[in-house]
């Protein structure tokens, strides 16, 4: 049964101040990895052997994946795009393409700027080595504003090959994402929408997923699991990349089969502040640095919230945290930050590159092992970086910290698995799980 009214009433008076063809999500920023430039061996973590999995690593065989194309643009023939947008665009709204190069913000969102001309349509003139393959999307400035169909579902990646010619392509945005009305959502959820906070600027919805018999169960507390980018966890129809983990269905089936406890999942959607609000620090490159913010709207708002409006176990010992990419790093500096609200922690996909690795440092710093149950994975095709090294370094910190492989500390390499929504969703009950098991 949905509770919109009540919760939208309650969290709005709490908090009255007020991103697979090649699929946009496999190089988002938080995929990129620092160029592995040096051989494997020089990057191998200290105490893993050239080679050498620790007996206790989850090795899953999944399918093949292939690397993002990484051609450096240089000058070359010109590629003239042209765009049609929907009559319904909004007038200060910019246009962009955002795809697989560099030039394209390497699936960044925004990419590259078109100009409106005197007929209505948007163009830009871009140049590219000839055979470069392209793969492109076009938004108004971020993926809440991605190119939709007409009924607001998924589209495939553009495509274009660069011949040795200059060349021209017309293309018509049927509609944007956010100009298409929001789908009510699988039955058993609960939604609130445009959550405000005093510590961060854009307001934010939050998705909410019971165990079965919850409704019935009037006096049943449950432990809860909150997560990042909310609208790619429950409904492909509020992805960013029309592909979502689809965790709420996970969860069933496994408190269905006794695998776990019942929980309560809450869902944070992401914002055009996602790379601010899932970093610690600053990166040198790509900014950021706002996450302390992000956890004190969490912990100071969110969570007394849901714990008022929810039959919760509030403890930190039945409070997890989860995310994958940019939401791993951040549920990893949380966890460690604030061990007395979060005891269990999904670090799936870490970018544990972020600001020189700054989150090895973090762990390294300990004075002593904090109270945490964590799960730690990585694919072994999540882009030509190191995001496999980088993983198994943090892993390696941890251990060193006092974590025990196979007990309070759970890792997985899921081979041929890439950087993507498909991939955390086939092996999100082996998450869920760890966390939470029966």
């Amino acid at each position: 049964m949905l509770r919109l009214t009540l919760i939208a009433l309650a969290l709005l008076t709490a908090c009255s101040d007020p991103a697979s063809g090649v699929d946009p999500d496999t190089s988002r920023p938080d995929a990129i990895t620092p160029d592995a430039t040096a051989d494997a061996s020089d990057t191998t973590p200290d105490g893993v052997p050239d080679g050498t999995i620790p007996p206790d690593t989850i090795m899953v065989e999944t399918a093949d994946a292939t690397d993002a194309d990484t051609t450096p643009d240089v000058s070359g023939p010109t590629f003239v795009l042209t765009v049609a947008v929907p009559a319904d665009t909004p007038a200060d709204s910019g246009v962009f393409v955002s795809g697989n190069q560099p030039t394209l913000g390497d699936w960044d969102g925004i990419g590259a700027a078109l100009t409106k001309g005197g007929d209505g349509r948007w163009s830009v003139a871009l140049s590219f080595p000839i055979g470069t393959a392209l793969e492109f999307k076009l938004t108004r400035g971020s993926w809440d504003t991605v190119e939709k169909d007409s009924s607001g579902g998924e589209i495939g990646n553009r495509t274009f090959t660069i011949s040795d010619a200059d060349e021209a392509l017309e293309v018509t945005v049927a509609a944007w994402r956010d100009r298409v009305p929001v789908p009510p959502g699988p039955a058993g959820l609960d939604f609130i929408r445009g959550v405000s906070s005093q510590f961060l600027a854009p307001d934010r919805d939050i998705v909410i997923y019971t165990p079965p018999g919850y409704d019935e169960a009037t006096t049943t507390r449950y432990p809860v699991l909150y997560m990042h980018d909310g609208q790619n966890l429950m409904d492909p129809a509020t992805s960013a990349f029309g592909v979502a983990w689809e965790i709420d269905d996970t969860a069933t089936t496994l408190i269905d089969d006794s695998r776990i406890e019942p929980i309560i999942i809450v869902g944070i959607y992401n914002t055009n502040d996602r790379i601010p609000e899932y970093t610690e620090v600053p990166d040198s490159e790509y900014g950021g640095g706002d996450a302390d913010n992000y956890g004190r709207f969490i912990i100071e708002e969110l969570k007394p919230d849901i714990d008022a409006l929810y039959r919760t176990k509030p403890e930190a010992a039945s409070t997890g945290l989860a995310g994958s990419s940019l939401g791993g790093l951040v549920s990893m500096y949380l966890g460690l930050e604030h061990s007395e609200v979060f005891s269990r922690l999904g670090v799936v996909s870490p970018s544990v590159w972020w600001a020189d690795q700054d989150i090895v440092t973090r762990v390294q710093a300990l004075t002593a092992k904090l109270p945490l149950k964590i799960w730690l994975d990585i694919g072994t095709a999540e882009g030509s970086g190191s995001a496999l090294d980088d993983t198994r370094t943090l892993r390696d910190a941890l251990i060193a910290e006092g974590w025990v492989l196979g007990q309070d500390l759970k890792y997985g390499e899921y081979q041929g698995a890439a950087h993507n929504e498909s991939a955390w969703a086939a092996r999100s009950d082996d998450i869920l799980e760890a966390l939470f098991p029966r």
